[in-house]
């Protein structure tokens, strides 16, 4: 601070008295007050940059006193200061001389006023995103703006937070100097610059063309591509030759591809685009590639329930039908066999260019085990299994990996009458049966559990011939006769007329299971395995034998009676045989 009587420096070096003046011009003091500048609190005057000193630096204004701005405001975002001694800068006047006489400037508020004075609604401002804020984003352009999210793009962003520090130009579509506040849009340049692409896109767009552009969407039929401020559909078939499950498997938004115009409305500006036609069609060169019995090896991309498609390569597939998965298996489903993702080799079995079809075999990969079975298991071989199924008529039993043979009912035993395989086995019983037959045409093997014994019916006239007499239980009684069992598993049937020489209403009437009962063998018919009984032959055997033994005992005293009879019983059926 300068005060009048003290010596002062002028600008060049020299030393002045006040006194030296004469009586009636104007002082030193006053001259030089004269000379300093009018200044009003927030006016902008231009200074020159005297020092720096600590953390402030000195500026003169030509005021009668320097001011002092603290070094903070002259730092870059690096932290770097970006002003040295001499330079010129613009700054603001904030007060008078405080208490050390140094006015009060500012460096930062004078560019904000700068930058204010320059502002006006409608101008293109450049400015970076500072923060984020309630209802959008605080941009600073020289001073705070705000960006309200609707302006941010022409698509609402989600996640605002990720544009911070990015930089862009925006439109001032608000100002209200008096309260400081401005609002900006990017949007309405966005959407300028997207109208002028649009009409030179559209000027130039033509079926078959091929374009650059950017993935702006992502639906689940497809993805929208920004071709230069008009959008095409990509759809999700046009995306790849082979299978696509959604658009995000093969694009991401923002991605910039390459694309053909495979159909172009003018009057709806609908434009439909294609990837896949970028490259050639795999399907063109398929019956080279993959000629029928060629062994070829893929991944199982999906499972259906008639079969399993396998990716040979991309955009080419084949299918492995349930029925082709297995030689001897019964595949309910494919998901038994094979799970998503899965390499596996299989045959060629028939190739269909013009349907896009492949029809591939898993297991033709191996040799068909019909038609070895035959080698490894001939007729009259004895082997021994489980029991995998029980049926009606018959059981299966596991013979090699993956063919079960067939014991049917008829063939598990000789004698017994057999209502249900369940009364003699169950599942997992281990038995041993002879191989009847191989049928490989249609893949049938046939067992025998009662062959592993001879047929008791094949001696059966030996130990019954027409005329003995047996004894026996009864088994079974019906309407037209009674069931009487020979020995274990063979019956012979008393027919309803062969009961009784007088007239028998019912059997029932006469026996019933569990009896004991004689009969005489009428006849035995080994192929048809049936015995024909009589109880009234038993009887008239009986009188015949009474008869010859009264008269026999006649000649005979010393005979046995019974001995006489038995004799007598005996002649009566050798009779019957002659």
């Amino acid at each position: 601070m300068v005060e009048s009587n003290e010596t002062i420096q002028g600008k060049n070096g020299n030393n002045f008295m006040d006194d030296e003046f004469d009586d009636g011009e104007m002082s030193f003091s006053e001259l030089f007050e004269s000379s300093m500048k009018e200044l009003n609190v927030g006016d902008v005057v231009e200074g020159t940059v005297l020092q720096i000193v600590g953390d402030s630096v000195i500026v003169d204004v030509g005021y009668k006193s320097e001011g002092m701005i603290p070094i903070s405001e002259f730092m870059d975002e690096s932290g770097q200061i970006n002003v040295k001694v001499g330079d010129r800068i613009d700054v603001l006047f904030e007060r008078s001389e405080n208490e050390n006489g140094l006015i009060g400037l500012s460096k930062e508020k004078a560019d904000r006023q700068k930058v204010w004075n320059n502002l006006e609604e409608g101008a293109v401002v450049e400015g970076r995103i500072a923060a984020r804020i309630k209802g959008g984003l605080s941009v600073d352009i020289g001073v705070n703006a705000f960006l309200p999210g609707s302006q941010v793009d022409l698509r609402p962003v989600r996640n605002l937070d990720k544009m911070l520090g990015e930089t862009f130009q925006f439109k001032i579509i608000k100002l209200n100097k008096r309260r400081g506040n401005i609002v900006l849009s990017r949007r309405v340049l966005l959407e300028d610059q997207r109208e002028s692409l649009r009409k030179d896109t559209l000027g130039t767009l033509a079926e078959g063309q091929e374009l650059d552009g950017v993935v702006k969407n992502l639906t689940d039929y497809g993805a929208f591509i920004d071709l230069g401020g008009i959008d095409g559909l990509l759809h999700i078939t046009d995306m790849s030759w082979g299978r696509v499950a959604h658009p995000s498997d093969v694009l991401a938004v923002g991605d910039k591809i390459r694309v053909k115009v495979l159909k172009f409305d003018r009057e709806k500006e609908r434009v439909s685009l294609g990837l896949k036609q970028m490259t050639p069609d795999p399907w063109l060169s398929v019956a080279e590639r993959f000629p029928t019995d060629t062994r070829v090896t893929g991944k199982v991309v999906s499972l259906t329930d008639y079969g399993a498609f396998i990716e040979l390569e991309e955009g080419v597939e084949g299918l492995i039908h349930v029925s082709e998965m297995s030689w001897t298996k019964r595949v309910k489903h494919p998901s038994k066999m094979l799970n998503i993702g899965d390499e596996v080799e299989s045959v060629v079995l028939a190739v269909d260019v013009a349907n896009r079809r492949i029809s591939l075999g898993l297991k033709q990969v191996e040799r068909n085990p019909w038609e070895v079975i035959g080698e490894k298991f001939p007729i009259g071989t004895i082997i021994e299994g489980q029991v995998k199924n029980i049926t009606d008529f018959g059981i299966f039993v596991g013979v090699d990996d993956g063919i079960d043979g067939l014991v049917h009912i008829s063939d598990l035993s000789w004698t017994k009458r057999i209502k249900h395989p369940s009364e003699l086995f169950k599942k997992g019983d281990v038995v041993r049966a002879v191989v009847l037959n191989i049928d490989q045409d249609n893949e049938r093997f046939s067992l025998g559990i009662k062959q592993l014994a001879s047929d008791p019916w094949q001696t059966i006239l030996e130990r019954y011939a027409p005329g003995t007499v047996i004894r026996g239980n009864v088994t079974s009684v019906t309407d037209f006769g009674i069931f009487l069992e020979v020995e274990e598993g063979i019956e012979g049937l008393i027919h309803v007329s062969e009961i009784s020489k007088e007239k028998v209403e019912s059997p029932k009437d006469f026996a019933k299971v569990g009896d004991t009962l004689d009969a005489v063998v009428l006849n035995v018919d080994t192929e048809e395995k049936k015995i024909a009984l009589s109880i009234k032959h038993v009887a008239d055997r009986r009188e015949k034998a009474e008869v010859d033994a009264f008269l026999g005992a006649q000649k005979s005293a010393t005979s046995n009676f019974g001995d006489i009879l038995q004799g007598a019983l005996n002649k009566a059926s050798e009779k019957d045989q002659n």
